[in-house]
């Protein structure tokens, strides 16, 4: 499978949610140049309100497996891959209907984006995070997130 996935994690407090530190946060870019690297790989940015959104990033080999902080299920079926984004089970607010799996053809990619609340454990305050899955099927030149997507779908919610 010739399959590019960048992830983009944005993580934040509420010291982010209002004013310019709100202004700072929803400046973080939402997809990345390319590592020169060869498909299949997943190349995953994190960015935290603690590091002045600072983007580090790392390249795994391979496609990202599913877990239990969101991820991604793929299969390749006839030519077209089937893309479902799974969605964590520790963030709110719950998404009981949730978007139907996208089939991509060769060449063509998509933006996923969702966002969470998380409470921490002790009566802690509330932390955000967005994510954003980049993934195409097929060959990737480095600037190919930057642009626009062939699909798009948003899972964005309100976060309270």
């Amino acid at each position: 499978m010739e399959t590019v996935v960048q992830w983009v994690r944005t993580s934040w407090t509420k010291q982010s949610r209002g004013g310019l530190e709100a202004a700072r946060r929803n400046a973080t870019p939402v997809a990345f140049e390319l590592p020169p690297c060869s498909p299949p790989f997943t190349h995953e940015v994190r960015m935290h309100e603690a590091e002045d959104f600072h983007p580090r990033s790392v390249v795994h080999d391979g496609m990202p497996a599913s877990g239990t902080d969101a991820g991604v299920l793929l299969r390749e079926v006839d030519g077209l891959l089937r893309v479902q984004l799974e969605a964590t089970p520790f963030g709110m607010p719950r998404r009981w209907r949730r978007p139907p799996a996208v089939h991509l053809a060769r060449g063509e990619w998509l933006r996923w984006q969702i966002n969470y609340r998380f409470t921490r454990w002790c009566g802690g305050e509330w932390t955000y995070r967005l994510d954003t899955l980049n993934i195409v099927h097929g060959p990737a030149r480095p600037g190919l997130f930057l642009g626009t997507p062939t699909r798009h779908v948003d899972e964005l919610a309100s976060l309270r």
